[in-house]
């Protein structure tokens, strides 16, 4: 298996369609609640909404590199939604979301292999397989918390 395919496969897994690593995905949790889910607190922790946004972010601020653009995302920016105040607003976020999700999987699925050892944009930012690698791991390590958010807040209602 090429190593564009093994990636694109484990984007997919916790971005759109997988249940082996952790039983769900992003598209399975996002799609299943409403704004108001979405939106809602369970004590200090953030939003469904919030983590959802903060995923995308960064999965848009990549695209932006992988269609040669600048690297222009700061980690100080990726929590700040906007306000969701409709269901119209949240599906706007969960459109988005699945767009870049789908457009991620496609470019990394289309990579030479030889890419992947390429610096990505910078050397002190490791290779492209370093930061895809960790699109993945930061990805499943926040799909467990808006797991457990929405347990929490479908509990309370």
């Amino acid at each position: 298996m090429k190593r564009s395919e093994f990636l694109a496969n484990r984007l997919k897994e916790v971005l759109l369609n997988g249940r082996w690593i952790a039983n769900t995905n992003y598209k399975e949790l996002i799609t299943s609640v409403s704004w108001e889910q979405a939106t809602r607190k369970a004590g200090s922790l953030n939003t469904i909404a919030a983590l959802a946004y903060h995923i995308n972010y960064y999965l848009a601020g990549l695209l932006n590199v992988f269609d040669g653009g600048a690297l222009e995302i700061r980690d100080k920016y990726s929590f700040r939604l906007p306000p969701i105040r409709s269901q119209q607003d949240w599906h706007k976020l969960v459109d988005e979301f699945l767009a870049n999700a789908e457009k991620f999987v496609e470019k990394v699925a289309q990579m030479p292999d030889e890419k992947f050892d390429e610096p990505f944009v910078d050397e002190k930012y490791g290779d492209y397989w370093r930061n895809i690698e960790g699109v993945i791991e930061h990805s499943y390590y926040h799909l467990g918390q808006i797991s457990l958010i929405r347990k929490l807040v479908l509990e309370n209602e």
